[in-house]
């Protein structure tokens, strides 16, 4: 049988050879050795013989010629492992390993190396240390005292699929615990390198193709379900896994389908002995029902026997009706010169109630002339009083001012007596007097006009502080009219924080890089009001209420300042710098009618592009659909199989 032979391993055996006499032959007994650790490091017992005596004793190359001496023309199935090279990996420091076309084996003491093999082919095909149950970081596994490890597999090639063998090669480099790849010399990822090994049905997290002598405890955990499982992914092709999976499905099918069977045979049983002990009571109740229906009939016939008293009773009435009218026409005849009288009498009486009434009206009206008359000879008294008590008092007023003139004529006579006998003295302090006199009056007169001229200036203010919220009052009364002011409204009923920082915004619009627009309640209006309630509830509150804006510095700045500086708390923005180009919906809108749908939500709404832009991002209006009617089985199975995930009716809002 081939089997891999390292030149390390020829050298050491052909020393065997030419030293016949083991040094340490009083510990040849043992038939393993000490396991080597991750890095290669050995326990004292590692320094026994690596092979046992009777192994030794074999002819070595008569070994290796029996290794070569099979059929060269035997070919490797596609995606057997050709050739293993390993560099300074775990223990080794250069080996390389030819396996044969057929079953292969390694064979030896313990920490000879097994293992190691086994890692490095889970490790060079792409998979990790987790498969392996040893060391969880692939630098682990880089030699003692070196810094990088290689790895290179050659597999078999598949000739209708490649020119030649395709040849892994893993690097692993102790710092940084870094791991690459490179595919028939040319640099490749992981991912490329486990796809090729996917392709020739390698699994390595396979436990019945793959098993780490770590593994075999969870191996021999598995179930007899895993197992089967395992196998098939081992050894059968891709359609065996799909039929037993549909193999499964039908069965699991079959037992549901059994169930219900049996569920509705149990309920037809049931129903059937609940028929059989109701067939009395069903029996009476068809006679209640046949009785019924004659009670309802009679109750239909009932109105012609009445129809028939009635019809009688008025003949009655007639007859009757036509002998008084015959009797009275007789009576009138006999009292009609009586009657005439009587009715000329009426007509004078009614002529008399009317002369009654008008002499009446004539003697109201001139009571309310006498009543006016009355009230102005009242007037004109008061006012001959009034100006009597004016003429006394001029009167008086005259007296008082005679006298008044007589002091003061006496007064100049006496001081022209006076400056007749005398020159007076100049009184220079008493002027002064005066002066400062008329000066503190004119301060008080001043002071008097500055706060004249206060309190004008307050009510100035005050006049103008009215005016400016007359206008305001205007202004919001104008707003709330208007459907821009409704909706402001709105956003000041729903969130007083996110209106006063609106009302912000629309005063500092320049302080912006570029235009930041308010809450979708307030820039964004519905164009058909049948879908008014498909659209609300496809939003949320706080989607309503989201500011958008369009650059991030713009969305740091206004954040800083609402929360820094207005201290506002109940904010909701978004950056939404793309357009509505980049929201594609999945079919076009010709296309919707066939599975009951009128259009896109999105193309109900109007409003800047950034909001819209901003509602599909977060509602996803671009791929919702919408309709004023419920949707039909057949439309929800069609929908089901479309591309199309939610959309709205009158009545409900679906998502799959």
């Amino acid at each position: 049988m081939p089997s891999a032979v390292t030149p390390h391993r020829r050298r050491y055996e052909d020393d065997l050879e030419n030293n016949t006499e083991d040094p340490l032959s009083d510990q040849s007994s043992s038939s393993k050795r000490a396991r080597l650790n991750i890095n290669g490091d050995a326990s004292p017992s590692s320094r026994r013989p690596v092979f046992p005596n009777g192994y030794r004793s074999q002819s070595h190359k008569t070994h290796l010629g029996s290794l070569r001496s099979k059929d060269p023309k035997r070919r490797h199935q596609p995606g057997s492992i050709v050739r293993v090279k390993l560099t300074n990996f775990v223990t080794y420091t250069a080996v390389e390993f030819c396996p044969g076309p057929s079953l292969n084996m390694v064979i030896g003491p313990n920490g000879t190396g097994k293992s190691t093999l086994v890692c490095a082919i889970c490790l060079g095909l792409g998979w990790g240390p987790q498969h392996l149950g040893r060391a969880k970081e692939v630098s682990e596994f880089v030699k003692h005292g070196e810094q990088e490890a290689a790895i290179e597999i050659e597999l078999a090639d598949d000739p209708k699929r490649h020119r030649s063998n395709p040849v892994i090669r893993c690097n692993i480099k102790r710092d940084g615990n870094k791991t690459s790849y490179s595919l028939d010399g040319k640099p490749s990822s992981k991912k490329s390198v486990v796809e090729l090994c996917k392709s020739f049905t390698i699994q390595i997290d396979n436990l019945c193709q793959f098993l780490p002598q770590d593994k075999v405890v969870e191996f021999a955990a598995m179930t007899p379900v895993e197992l089967l499982r395992s196998t098939q992914r081992a050894v059968a092709p891709q359609e065996m896994l799909d039929w037993h999976d549909e193999l499964k499905d039908l069965r699991k099918r079959q037992k549901e389908l059994e169930g219900l069977n049996q569920a509705d045979e149990d309920a037809l049983t049931n129903l059937e002995g609940r028929q059989r002990m109701q067939a009395e009571d069903v029996q009476r109740m068809r006679e209640h029902e046949s009785i019924k229906q004659r009670v309802k009939l009679m109750e239909m016939a009932r109105p012609l026997p009445e129809y028939r008293e009635a019809r009688q009773k008025h003949m009655q009435a007639k007859k009757t009706r036509e002998r008084a009218n015959d009797e009275l026409t007789a009576l009138e005849e006999e009292v009609e010169p009586s009657m005439r009288a009587v009715n000329e009498k009426q007509e004078y009486q009614h002529q008399i109630e009317l002369v009654v009434n008008e002499r009446k009206r004539i003697v109201q009206k001139a009571e309310q002339n006498a009543n006016a008359i009355d009230h102005r000879l009242k007037s004109l008294h008061d006012s001959k009083g009034d100006l009597e008590a004016e003429m006394d008092a001029e009167k008086n007023g005259g007296k008082e001012s005679r006298k008044e003139i007589a002091r003061l004529e006496g007064n100049i006579a006496r001081l022209r007596k006076q400056i007749e006998e005398q020159t007076p003295d100049l009184d220079i302090s008493g002027y002064n007097e005066r002066i400062r006199e008329k000066q503190r009056s004119i301060d008080n007169s001043s002071s008097q006009i500055n706060d004249l001229k206060t309190k004008q200036q307050d009510i100035t203010n005050q006049g103008r502080e009215r005016s400016d919220r007359i206008r305001s009052a205007s202004k919001e009364l104008e707003n709330l009219e208007s459907q821009a002011g409704q909706q402001e409204s709105k956003l000041q009923s729903a969130s007083p924080d996110t209106a006063k920082a609106w009302e912000w915004i629309k005063d500092h619009q320049d302080q912006f890089e570029k235009p930041v627009f308010g809450p979708p309640i307030v820039e964004c209006s519905v164009t058909d009001m049948r879908y008014v309630d498909q659209i609300e509830t496809l939003l949320q509150k706080s989607q309503l209420l989201t500011i958008t804006v369009q650059t991030s510095n713009d969305f740091k700045k206004l954040g800083n300042i609402l929360q820094g500086q207005l201290r506002l708390s109940e904010i909701n923005m978004q950056h939404m710098p793309g357009t509505l180009e980049n929201f594609v919906a999945p079919i076009p809108k010709e296309d919707l009618s066939r599975f009951g749908l009128l259009g896109w939500a999105l193309d109900c709404i109007s409003g800047p592009e950034p909001v819209m832009a901003m509602l599909c991002a977060n509602a996803r209006l671009h791929q919702t659909g919408i309709s004023v009617r419920d949707t039909t089985p057949e439309q929800y199975e069609l929908l089901l199989k479309s591309p199309i995930e939610s959309w709205a009716t009158s009545r409900s809002t679906y998502k799959i």
